[in-house]
């Protein structure tokens, strides 16, 4: 009995390198060694594919020869670093075929369907020649085959010319004449993924992604053992780990649950794979070439379990969400089938479905070659032959994936409550009860996402399904940058672990940052004045560098507001800022008497105090409706927000000011933290110029602050130019002359701050690594309190690859006392000074002595 097959598939970015299809070799000799039949089955070079697909609309208009050049050239490189001795006579073939083929496309000025395929089959073929030749120099007697003769395309009357030869559905159902084939050749069969025959015997495409499936569908029509996905990756992770932190390795998943991360944006495999190996029962495993020594994925049948779990929260982003309003669908038979009459009709996919007496809300597949914006009129132009259509084009779905996910919902709720203001499009639920899925706004989709994933992906000691972190298996070797781009901590760690050692834990502040921060905001075109909310940072040093730069004062507390007069004794006070909120009485007539600048935001106070009031110059605070920011505690807008007047009541604010004899001279709307979005303060000008006219004697538009600085290293920062520029536009718009007013606090001061802390001990326990540091959230807050992220470095070990995943953690006696979840680190040691970054603002001011226990102590470095 001749010994079983086992398909090898590799991926385009396993057949990039020399080094890759050394990889290759070893695996190959080691099966057999084992005592298993390889089959290989590969990709284009990474890449190559894209590169093809210009040249055809280069050659269009005659432009290639360059593009052309450079492939070849790409290829011929590679075959001299696989020690290939002749790369030119080893690549002609498919090079001139190329050439002729794109002489062809450059003649007409046309690219017929049966044309790109030629073209586009060529990326498969050329790695095919380097493979062959490379694995005969590693001993492996190679038997090429062509694709075409394996694999087979599915009839499929009802497809296009386009789909039927670019994106064509592989048969998988048993193919003696391919097994007879490979059994009939003399060495390892090389053959390439992507590549089929129809009926008629043409070559054709299966699509991007088309290498798994080709991979899978062979393995099926030959009964082989088991497949093997060799790919970039280590496995099918339970979240994408470019966008979630602490993403865990799945150890197994059942072909339902594969199928299921497949399409809601898992990435790794194609969403095709799935079903020929599921069909034939064949086992299937995804592992790296760059780490071939770990297990990866394993892919199977189900096995028998009543419990309820949560594998995988997946994102998957761009989205287009259509919603049809209608009464006419109550009680009419046949209704649903014309509205998806209008979707087949046009060649839309359509993903998740909701329905009620009067709406039906879809989501579709993402094509960019099929969802045009022609297309998408000629579907809004259908559907409103049946009632009201809106087409959202770009949303988000999270999804999360699993077993008896019914039985996990009680869990989810807490992880929506950020979106109490922000809505929530859609939720789908799968009648397997394998996924439940959430349409949500891209800005929202991330944090939602990582929120959903900390709360339900939470593994065990000896966990047999969730494996190590993303972080920990490709052992991440970050370090603080240097030069130009490293951050103004690292140019003065020698001074900071000095700090650190002789006063412990400390918040550390960088004047010279501070300045400059308040320099940009400065050169903003389009703002008259720039106030400071010292609520951020109301350090003595800081506070004198702001004022030296310029910027003036906004205060929220009696408190605030005489330790400014203490440090700026010959400061005008009618150039502070004080803003209250639900204050006693007796502030807003000390603050009154003080001569500061008073905002109110309750038509109550103006009705019930009339006396305090009259004769006084004041500003309105109104709330725009919408609040922003990146926790619910830091959105200070909107309907579950106690700050503002809504805007309902501005008419009865205005008489209820004119009855007191007070004059509003400013209005003033303040939406939240953390805001990124340069667009965000446009929409809350123009809300404030609408209510203008209630208010003859106002002259100051004030925008608040909010303006966000980045968390994560590598992130954009706010973009200044757009913002002054969207507000250049609205000045345009004013009724009468005004000036416009900022007053950030965090952007100010954020960076220019860090926390230092000694590691005191370090703990393992339930898989998971603890670093304990000498305070805690009564030093930093923000993390227990707003979710909030602050990068960590340890300042100690600055140069040292960072190869642990850990949590730092504080002394207090609260299981909120995290400072930092699933962070790589390097090997930390008692000692150590860690420094949490990104920690000037809210940080020394909303500390505590919880515990009776000191909090950090500050320094101001100049």
């Amino acid at each position: 009995m001749n010994a079983p097959w086992v398909v090898l598939k590799f991926g385009g970015a396993s057949v990039a390198t020399a080094a890759g299809w050394d990889t290759v070799a070893r695996l190959v000799h080691r099966r057999l060694e084992q005592g298993v039949r390889p089959i290989v089955v590969h990709s284009a070079v990474a890449g190559v594919t894209d590169q093809l697909e210009a040249l055809i609309e280069l050659a269009r208009r005659d432009e290639h020869a360059g593009l052309e050049r450079e492939l070849g050239d790409r290829h011929r490189e590679l075959a001299r670093e696989m020690n290939i001795e002749d790369p030119d006579g080893c690549l002609r073939p498919e090079l001139e075929n190329l050439a002729q083929l794109l002489r062809g496309i450059a003649l007409t000025g046309e690219a017929g369907y049966r044309a790109r395929v030629k073209v586009l089959a060529l990326g498969e073929r050329l790695a095919g020649r380097l493979g062959a030749a490379a694995l005969e120099l590693k001993g492996i007697a190679i038997s090429p085959v062509n694709p075409a003769k394996l694999l087979r395309a599915e009839a499929r009357g009802w497809a296009s010319e386009r789909d039927s030869m670019l994106h064509a559905v592989c048969a998988h159902d048993p193919d003696p004449e391919a097994a007879a084939l490979l059994e009939s050749l003399a060495g390892v069969p090389l053959t390439q993924g992507f590549i089929a025959r129809n009926a008629e015997g043409e070559e054709v495409l299966l699509g991007r992604g088309g290498s798994d499936v080709s991979a899978a569908a062979l393995a099926a029509s030959i009964g082989a053992r088991r497949l093997e996905m060799w790919t970039d990756v280590p496995g099918i992770f339970s979240a994408d780990p470019r966008e979630i932190s602490g993403a865990r390795l799945l150890r197994r998943l059942s072909y339902a649950e594969a199928q299921e991360i497949a399409t809601s944006g898992g990435g790794v495999l194609h969403p095709l794979s799935i079903a020929p190996l599921r069909d034939s029962r064949i086992g299937m495993t995804v592992r790296s070439t760059l780490h071939p020594e770990l297990p990866g994925t394993a892919v199977g049948p189900a096995e028998e379990s009543d419990s309820a779990q949560v594998k995988a929260v997946m994102l998957h982003g761009g989205v287009p969400l259509v919603s049809l309003e209608t009464l006419g669908m109550w009680r009419r038979v046949g209704f649903l089938k014309e509205v998806f009459t209008c979707f087949g009709d046009l060649g839309l996919s359509v993903d998740l479905v909701s329905t009620s007496e009067s709406n039906v809300t879809v989501t579709l597949d993402t094509d960019p070659e099929v969802l045009t914006p022609a297309l998408m009129d000629r579907l809004r132009s259908q559907l409103e032959r049946i009632g009201q259509v809106t087409i959202t084009t770009n949303t988000s779905v999270v999804t999360l994936v699993g077993r008896r996910i019914r039985a996990v919902l009680h869990e989810v709720g807490p992880a929506l409550e950020a979106f109490r203001e922000q809505p929530i499009h859609l939720l789908s639920q799968a009648a397997s009860d394998l996924n439940i899925s959430f349409v949500v706004e891209p800005a929202q989709a991330r944090r939602l996402a990582q929120r959903l994933h900390g709360r339900l992906i939470v593994p065990d000691d000896g966990d047999e399904l969730f494996g190590p972190a993303w972080e920990e298996l490709t052992q991440a070797t970050a370090v603080a940058p240097a030069g130009a781009d490293a951050p103004w901590w690292a140019e003065r760690r020698g001074e900071l672990l000095k700090l650190a050692e002789e006063r412990g834990a400390t918040y550390a502040y960088s004047l010279e940052r501070v300045a400059a921060q308040a320099q940009r905001l400065k050169g903003l075109e389009s703002i008259d004045r720039v106030y400071y909310a010292i609520k951020a940072n109301s350090n003595p040093g800081v506070l004198r560098r702001v004022s030296d730069s310029g910027l003036e004062f906004e205060c929220v507390s009696p408190g605030e507001v005489r330790l400014l007069r203490e440090l700026f004794p010959e400061h005008d006070p009618g150039r502070i800022l004080f803003t209250p909120n639900f204050a006693a009485r007796s502030e807003y007539g000390e603050a009154l008497e003080s001569g500061v600048q008073l905002t109110v935001d309750n038509l109550g106070v103006l009705r019930d105090w009339p006396q305090l009031f009259a004769g006084r110059d004041l500003f309105l605070r109104l709330d725009p409706g919408v609040g922003r920011g990146l926790h619910r505690h830091v959105r200070t807008a909107g309907v579950h927000s106690k700050f503002g007047v809504p805007l309902f009541e501005v008419q009865r604010v205005a008489e209820a000011a004119a009855d007191a004899g007070a004059r509003i001279v400013g209005l003033h709307a303040h939406m939240g933290s953390g805001v990124m979005d340069p667009g965000a303060w446009g929409p809350i000008a123009e809300t404030l110029l609408e209510c203008l006219e209630h208010f003859p004697e106002a002259r100051v538009i004030n925008l608040g602050g909010g303006l966000g600085v980045p968390q994560h290293g590598g992130e954009q920062g706010l973009d200044l130019a757009e913002l002054d520029a969207n507000l250049a536009d609205c000045r345009k718009k004013a009724p009468r002359e005004l000036e416009f007013w900022l007053e950030p606090g965090r952007y100010v001061v954020a960076e220019a701050g860090v926390l230092l802390a000694r590691v005191t001990q370090v703990k393992g326990k339930s898989g998971a690594r603890y670093v304990g540091v000498e305070t805690g959230m009564n030093s930093l807050i923000r993390p227990a309190l707003y979710g909030s992220y602050h990068e960590v470095h340890n300042l100690t070990r600055l140069d040292e690859p960072a190869t642990r995943l850990v949590n730092v953690v504080g002394p207090i006696c609260e299981s909120g006392d995290v400072l930092a979840r699933d962070r790589m680190l390097p090997e930390c040691r008692e000692g150590d000074v860690l420094l949490f970054a990104n920690a000037g603002a809210y940080g020394h001011v909303m500390a505590s002595n919880y515990n009776l226990r000191e909090p950090a102590a500050e320094e101001v470095i100049a």
